[in-house]
């Protein structure tokens, strides 16, 4: 009777470890991935390799870039182009950052001790990214510039519209 029992706990034990989701390991480099481009002298490559996660059509990729700076109390960002490229043979894109200019900034007069650190960005038009944990986003950047993202996911409660 104890073996029958053990037995059937055995089989329970391993049809759950079976039926458990498999978990892909996310790549530690984009070269894991495909063969990405080296960054050239005076650039950055930055790499954001995404967890697997349910409903990946459903989530979207924002991507920032920009750097630290010390700023007082007008608007501020950095002029830039970022162009997408492709690998070729792969069908993968990468982006890069060719250009930036410094900083841009609305020109209202500060009240003395305003300034501040805060994260000044490249106002680029690349848009949400879709969320894809199979292939990183792949980003090539000046030296002086970070590549940040966050991830946006839809609100389970979706609003009417007025028809008007």
């Amino acid at each position: 009777m104890k073996k029958l029992l053990l037995l059937t706990l055995l089989g329970v034990a391993l049809t759950a470890c079976a039926n458990s989701p498999k978990v892909k390991p996310v790549a530690q480099n984009a070269n894991d991935t495909a063969p990405f481009p080296a960054a050239q002298v005076g650039f950055t490559r930055y790499a954001i390799h995404l967890p697997a996660i349910t409903n990946e059509n459903n989530t979207k990729v924002e991507v920032i870039i920009g750097k630290e700076m010390n700023v007082d109390c007008n608007f501020h960002n950095l002029g830039g182009v970022v162009k997408q490229e492709e690998l070729k043979g792969w069908g993968y894109s990468y982006y890069v950052v060719e250009k930036t200019v410094g900083n841009i900034s609305t020109l209202m007069a500060c009240p003395e001790g305003t300034n501040k650190n805060q994260f000044v960005t490249i106002n680029h038009n690349l848009g949400l990214f879709n969320y894809n944990s199979s292939v990183p986003l792949v980003f090539y950047v000046p030296n002086d510039l970070q590549v940040k993202y966050r991830v946006w996911q839809p609100n389970a409660k979706t609003m009417q519209a007025t028809a008007e």
